[in-house]
């Protein structure tokens, strides 16, 4: 296949009559549209206005699809344990696997190719199964609770551990490598220090098997960590192994001096989460104090209930804003920074090779959008247009690994008017009626 438009191929190079030819699942060529045209004469060709990587949401919860909206005008640690986790406690198997594929569907219609998703505790296999189905890339994992859960969600250390072990058997490298797992402790509020270093072992255990964890989101969760432990909470994650190259920690609003430290040292990754913050009032995280110390910063938009979307291009917007205003300074994070934070950043969080550029021999993940009857006259600037004007709404083509998910507006990997009709069923049917202030 041929695709043509307007190449944004990194944060520093924008092709801007250029072509990109796929190969089986890598980027055979890229370069101006004439050139590659005579190279490869006789290739399907595809023309969109802009060709740029697929995204990277480093931080989502697909699985609380079915919560958006239940739970808005709520501090983080009320709404997690009076709203939203009774609704995952609610889901059986089939609500998990309509909730993944509604956040699945959401992603591949905005853009993001690429995800490291934080499930649930029970029925993680609906949501593997429905990642392999649609075609995603991601880095999945059940979740691990076994303290200060609600109903339904509580488990034995080493039952969790060991259900973990089984997935990891099962979907770790699944459709070629595609799909990864992530040992995921829910975040240390709700395991013990047992879970927390079993999630270390089972991971040390699995070659490329990663961590995926919260971490210092908000004040009182902060608090709480250290009224348990006796240390703040990086510190104590440190502690129990749950830091390093293979860990990828939400947030880290919260953090001091010496836990700042830590994550350079040990090349943590940590996802900034902008719209979550905000609506949850969790507060704004250090993103240029951390990229400043090499700190790898991705991008993510975290769940459905807290942000209520998963386009990428709202959530680069979001995070460039935020933190201009943070620090009074038009020069914060500019367009270039947020655009590796939401491709080749994320991608090394995930712990993907050759993802997050549209280069010769990288993998063949690609999102192709329109600007027509969009925020785009004038367009001077590509860049520019997608993290600061463009919207899911615009992209109208998005492949995997060189499988094209959707094409011309139309997913192609999943009847997608069926997944929402299945979803608002399912939905009606759970018990997560709104009450909150406001309402």
């Amino acid at each position: 296949m041929l695709l043509t438009g307007t190449v944004v191929a990194d944060a520093s190079t924008v092709i801007e009559d250029g072509a990109i030819v796929v190969e089986d699942e890598r980027i055979a060529a890229v370069g101006e549209r004439e050139d590659v045209l005579d190279a490869y004469p006789d290739r399907e060709v595809r023309s969109y206005d802009l060709l740029a990587p697929g995204f990277v949401g480093s931080h989502v919860h697909s699985v609380q699809s079915l919560g958006r909206g239940i739970a808005d005008d709520t501090e983080l640690l009320d709404w997690l344990f009076d709203h939203v986790l009774p609704m995952e406690a609610s889901l059986d198997g089939e609500a998990m696997s309509v909730a993944a594929r509604l956040g699945y569907l959401e992603m591949i219609e905005s853009g993001t190719t690429t995800c490291v998703d934080h499930l649930s505790v029970h029925h993680a296999d609906r949501a593997f199964d429905a990642a392999v189905e649609m075609g995603i890339r991601g880095r999945l994992g059940k979740v691990l609770m076994d303290k200060s859960a609600p109903d339904g969600l509580q488990e034995d250390a080493d039952a969790a551990l060991a259900e973990t072990e089984r997935l990891i058997e099962r979907y770790h490298g699944a459709n070629d490598g595609r799909i990864r797992y992530a040992v995921t402790p829910r975040f240390a509020v709700s395991c013990t220090e047992e879970c927390l270093r079993g999630a270390r072992a089972v991971a040390d255990d699995h070659d490329g098997v990663r961590i995926h964890t919260h971490a210092s989101e908000n004040r009182d969760e902060v608090a709480t960590v250290e009224d348990e432990t006796g240390r703040r909470n990086i510190h104590w994650l440190d502690e129990v192994g749950l830091t390093g190259e293979d860990v990828v920690l939400a947030h880290c609003i919260w953090t001091d001096e010496s836990e700042r430290e830590v994550l350079a040292e040990t090349g943590t990754h940590v996802t900034y989460c902008p719209s979550s913050n905000m609506k949850l009032a969790s507060g704004i995280a250090p993103v240029v104090d951390y990229l400043d110390r090499g700190i790898n910063v991705a991008l993510g938009n975290d769940g459905p209930p807290c942000n209520n979307t998963l386009d990428p291009l709202t959530e680069m917007r979001q995070a460039s804003l935020l933190q201009k205003v943070e620090h009074l300074d038009p020069e914060a994070t500019p367009a270039r920074t947020i655009f590796e934070m939401a491709t080749v950043n994320g991608a090394r969080a995930a712990g993907f090779d050759r993802v997050g550029k549209l280069h010769e021999g990288w993998r063949a993940d690609v999102v192709g959008l329109t600007t027509d009857e969009t925020r785009a006259t004038p367009l001077y600037d590509p860049l520019s247009h997608l993290v600061f004007s463009a919207h899911g709404d615009d992209v109208r083509f998005t492949m995997v690994g060189g499988d094209v998910l959707q094409a011309d507006g139309e997913v192609v990997v999943a009847d997608a008017d069926a997944i929402r009709e299945r979803a608002r069923e399912v939905a009606d049917g759970l018990d997560v009626a709104p009450d909150q202030p406001g309402r």
